[in-house]
C-alpha cells in the first residue's frame, strides 16, 4: 500500500549534487562576487544552479510555457463551441430585443 511505484522504480532520477556548479552561470557568479565584496559567502548558492541548467529551459521557454500552455486546447474548445452554436441555432431562444 502507499506510493505509486508499482515495482518499476522511481518515476524520475535525482541528479547527483556535484552535477550542478555555479561556474559558467553568469547570474550566480555575479551574486557570488557581490557577496564576496561584503565578506559573505553563500554555501547554498549551488542549490539554485538547477534553474539555469539547459534541461530546465531558457527564460523565454519558461514564459512561453507559462502563458501559452493551454492555448491550443482553448482555441479548439472555442471552435467546437462556435460550431455547436452554429449547428443548433445559437442563442436564438426568444431573448432578443426585437421580440415583444
Amino acid at each position: 500500500m502507499g506510493g505509486h511505484d508499482h515495482g518499476h522504480g522511481p518515476p524520475y532520477t535525482i541528479p547527483h549534487y556535484s552535477q550542478f556548479q555555479i561556474k559558467g552561470i553568469p547570474e550566480l557568479e555575479e551574486v557570488e562576487k557581490e557577496l564576496a565584496k561584503r565578506g559573505l559567502k553563500d554555501p547554498w548558492i549551488r542549490n539554485e544552479a538547477w534553474r539555469y541548467h539547459p534541461g530546465f529551459g531558457t527564460r523565454w521557454y519558461k514564459a512561453r510555457k507559462l502563458f501559452f500552455r493551454g492555448l491550443p486546447i482553448g482555441i479548439g474548445l472555442t471552435v467546437a463551441t462556435l460550431a455547436y452554436d452554429k449547428l443548433t441555432g445559437g442563442d436564438q431562444h426568444g431573448h432578443g430585443h426585437a421580440e415583444h
